[in-house]
């Protein structure tokens, strides 16, 4: 019996709607989330960002086919060569200068969600680390989507935080997102059911701990 990614949301669907649907990003979309708190969850997720082209740098070195390396390289490229760039770029905008990005301490809930992910993929096989990676890559997506679909979203001006959706929203990051799922669609479809349960675990894991990185965030506005 094969799977879908689809069917690791079904399986952990009370953790990914709460992460969906959190109050951070109800508040981002909302135009009401205390914009101290958005500006530390920037800044931890500079850090995460760095983490996360090391996930695919640990990618690259677990894949045994071409395809899988490649898959890997465009995703490290894409964090190295455009999103830091971009998000250091958002950062400056916010008042967060780069040196600021560079002597940031970690949030307890980085190094917990970072680790987790880097852990796995070390532990696991290439499969382990790409669906702990899913609920940022995929769930972002999933997130600008949402937002745009729910009545109360401020959208352009009146919203500070509208470029955050804009950046998550746009062909680029759907494309990468869509990339993804189709990958890991494919992966998953040669799994049987101990092994999909392995996978639901770790899924449901690196989703609660994106839980806990969006809550860091609001505690810091509470």
């Amino acid at each position: 019996m094969g799977y879908r990614f689809s069917d690791l949301t079904a399986a952990c669907h009370n953790d990914w709607r709460h992460y969906i649907e959190h109050d951070f990003v109800r508040r981002l979309g909302a135009a009401t989330l205390d914009q101290k708190a958005f500006r530390h969850y920037l800044q931890q997720d500079y850090l995460f960002l760095i983490h996360f082209a090391r996930a695919y740098a640990l990618a690259a070195y677990k894949s045994r086919t071409l395809s899988d390396l490649r898959h890997a390289q465009a995703g490290l490229s894409t964090i190295l060569d455009v999103e830091l760039d971009l998000h250091i770029a958002y950062c400056r905008e916010w008042g967060i200068s780069e040196s600021d990005l560079e002597t940031l301490p970690e949030a307890r809930a980085t190094l917990a969600y970072t680790r987790y992910v880097l852990e796995t993929g070390q532990r696991g096989d290439l499969l382990d680390l790409h669906v702990a990676l899913a609920p940022c890559l995929i769930g972002y997506g999933e997130i600008a989507t949402w937002l745009n679909a729910q009545p109360f979203t401020v959208r352009g001006d009146a919203n500070p935080f509208d470029a955050w959706i804009t950046m998550y929203e746009g062909p680029d990051f759907q494309e990468a997102m869509a990339s993804e799922i189709t990958w890991l669609d494919s992966h998953l479809a040669e799994v049987g059911p101990r092994r999909f349960e392995e996978l639901r675990q770790v899924f449901s894991e690196a989703t609660r701990l994106e839980i806990d990185f969006w809550q860091m965030g609001l505690d810091q506005g509470d």
